[in-house]
Formats: C-alpha cells, sequence, structure tokens
C-alpha cells in the first residue's frame, strides 16, 4: 500500500467527495484506511470499566483506500510514483511535479 499514516489525502468518491482530511489508521490486508471526519457512523457503545461512559458515538469508518488520492504540496492530488536513489533509497513522489512526498 503507498498510503501511510499522516498523509493529507483527499476523497473523490462516496457520500464525503471533496473533503480533504489525514490519514488515522491503515489496514493493509483490507485495502481499508480510516480517514478523519470522513465516513462517519453513529454507534451504540457499552460502557467499559469506572471510568469509561457509554452511549452514541460518532465513529469513523474504513474506506477503501482506493477512494482517495493523495495531496501534493505543490500541485494538489496527485498519484503516487517511486524514485530508487543512487545510494538504493526508495522515495515516494508525486507523478504530476516529481517533488517528494
Amino acid at each position: 500500500m503507498r498510503l501511510r499514516s499522516g498523509d493529507l489525502v483527499k476523497v473523490i468518491t462516496g457520500k464525503d467527495a471533496g473533503k480533504e482530511a489525514k490519514i488515522a489508521r491503515i489496514i493493509p490486508k483490507k485495502n481499508r484506511i480510516i480517514v478523519e471526519g470522513v465516513a462517519t457512523a453513529r454507534r451504540h457503545e457499552r460502557p467499559r470499566g469506572q471510568t469509561m461512559q457509554g452511549g452514541i458515538v460518532d465513529k469513523d469508518m474504513p474506506i477503501d483506500a482506493s477512494n482517495v488520492m493523495i495531496i501534493c504540496s505543490k500541485c494538489g492530488p496527485t498519484r503516487i510514483g517511486y524514485r530508487i536513489d543512487d545510494d538504493g533509497t526508495k522515495t515516494r513522489i508525486c507523478v504530476k511535479c516529481d517533488g517528494e512526498l
């Protein structure tokens, strides 16, 4: 998976299309990601322990990784490419402007 936690992404499909937010968590086995404030659902939570409170909670649900595009600081939403330097390090680059992500 080319995306990482903390990347700034733009949602391109679904009910939250057009929103820009950071990736909170990645689930590589299912090719899904959790984006902050995107695909929220209301869930009934049971109180756990003495300090946790129960009730109805807004929870961010996973979306497919193909439904987002990473945002380059120079040119906006783009795809991710790779460049292997002379010393063997692999870096992620923007396909449009060849800048590092």
